[in-house]
């Protein structure tokens, strides 16, 4: 895809942003846009850290789910903890962006806007977080990565994928071309929201059925229920996929775990784990069903770093999303490690 300026492939820079917004419960001001995409900044109160924090959420939901309500926001939190926080919102896709590649999105997108976020931050490192497969999406930036990535913290990735259960049913149905996934990405080139939304719902059957069953037995909870709407309504707000991106996910990662096996090519660059040597926090749920700890837990051995620490939690996918508050660990281990102000 062209650096060129297009109707599908234009930067904006919002250097001096003359009003936030709002979305979910915290204060925000875009700083700068590429096609679809929004690096948004989230200033604290009280600035505390001079390593700002970088947010990398999945491509199949929109990321209000890092930023739900007061009492539900992963970003608030921490805010509240004296952290500049920049969050790269990938947005809704249009048919026009159906050529879209894994690629464009690491290079084009991802380290654009970490070199923005540290250009508007004047920081000199930064902290990378990653959620589900923005995760996956935050270890291949990472590896490949020109800047100062001082710290990688990835919450929930699904990295190898060899290691579940859940997923090799579907690997073996691609493999066997009981599902030619290949020809049907090619025939509909992208993927409404629609899609992703049956593709999801079938992936995580009888998750979802389970979810509702839990509501049941708890409808006499007004906030439980209150809650549980909340996260419900946004998982069922999916976003559009680009066909070219999704092949390569699927194809790469998915099927031949080329990340994992150090046979991933960006812009015909070997990714490497390897080569990652900021400090690493990996966090997983021990009930999490859709990426349980074991195709995380596997990045450990692979990478280059000194400093890394694997940690489990009680809860599922987006527990810590929606917890409110931060770990006590999480907190410890950034503070240890982002320079104070």
């Amino acid at each position: 895809m062209s650096d060129k300026p297009s109707r599908n492939n234009t930067e904006r820079d919002f250097s001096h942003p003359l009003t936030g917004s709002s979305s979910g419960s915290t204060s925000r001001q875009p700083v700068w846009k590429k096609n679809k995409s929004t690096l948004w900044h989230y200033p604290p109160k009280q600035r505390k850290y001079r390593t700002p924090l970088f947010l990398i959420y999945s491509l199949l939901n929109k990321p209000t789910i890092l930023d739900l309500s007061p009492e539900m926001s992963m970003i608030n939190a921490f805010t509240r903890e004296g952290y500049d926080v920049y969050l790269l919102d990938f947005g809704a896709l249009g048919y026009e962006d159906k050529d879209l590649t894994l690629d464009d999105y690491i290079k084009k997108h991802i380290q654009k806007g970490v070199r923005r976020a540290l250009l508007h931050s004047k920081a000199d490192q930064i902290s990378v977080l990653g959620y589900c497969l923005g995760g996956t999406l935050a270890a291949i930036y990472a590896a490949v990565a020109e800047e100062p990535v001082k710290n990688l913290v990835l919450f929930a990735p699904p990295i190898d994928f060899k290691e579940s259960m859940k997923w090799k049913k579907w690997d073996r149905a691609f493999k066997n071309k009981t599902l030619p996934v290949d020809e049907l990405i090619d025939a509909l080139e992208f993927i409404p929201a629609s899609g992703v939304k049956s593709f999801i719902k079938t992936l995580t059957l009888p998750i979802t059925v389970t979810s509702y069953l839990s509501v049941l037995k708890r409808a006499g909870d007004e906030n439980y229920v209150k809650k549980w709407s909340t996260i419900n309504d946004w998982a069922n707000d999916h976003v559009p996929f680009s066909g070219a991106a999704l092949k390569k996910i699927i194809g790469d990662l998915y099927i031949n775990n080329k990340l994992m096996n150090g046979q991933l090519l960006i812009e015909n660059e070997k990714v490497q784990l390897s080569t990652i040597k900021s400090s690493l926090l990996i966090v997983s749920a021990l009930d999490d069903e859709l990426v349980p700890p074991e195709m995380s837990q596997p990045m450990m051995d692979k990478t280059g770093s000194t400093d890394k620490t694997f940690k489990t939690v009680r809860g599922g996918h987006v527990t810590i999303a929606v917890k409110g508050k931060l770990p006590e660990f999480l907190i410890d281990w950034l503070h240890e490690r982002s320079s104070p102000t």
